[in-house]
């Protein structure tokens, strides 16, 4: 081994008709979420406890919409089709 240090992540499939999956580093408390449409947005700050929350909530666009979006920084990472910077989300 090169002796680099492995991110400690956890990554999901959502039974979601908003978001597709999501990974989470959680060294650097980063929230990637792929949603449907193909965009990919970043999250910063997100406590784990929340992703886990996330991953157990019957309803992941709905609890997604309430307790994500809006309330961590974000930033679009990517897009397929190249839209606007629209809001994330449903």
């Amino acid at each position: 081994m090169n002796g680099a240090a492995v991110t400690p992540a956890r990554y999901g499939f959502m039974p979601s008709t908003v978001i597709r999956l999501y990974s989470y580093d959680e060294t650097a408390r980063r929230l990637r979420v792929s949603f449907v449409s193909g965009a990919v947005y970043d999250y910063d700050d997100v406590p784990l406890e929340l992703v886990e929350e996330l991953a157990a909530a019957e309803s992941k666009g709905r609890f997604f919409g309430s307790h994500i979006r809006d309330h961590f920084p974000y930033r679009r990472v990517f897009s397929e089709g190249g839209s606007s910077g629209a809001r994330p989300g449903p």
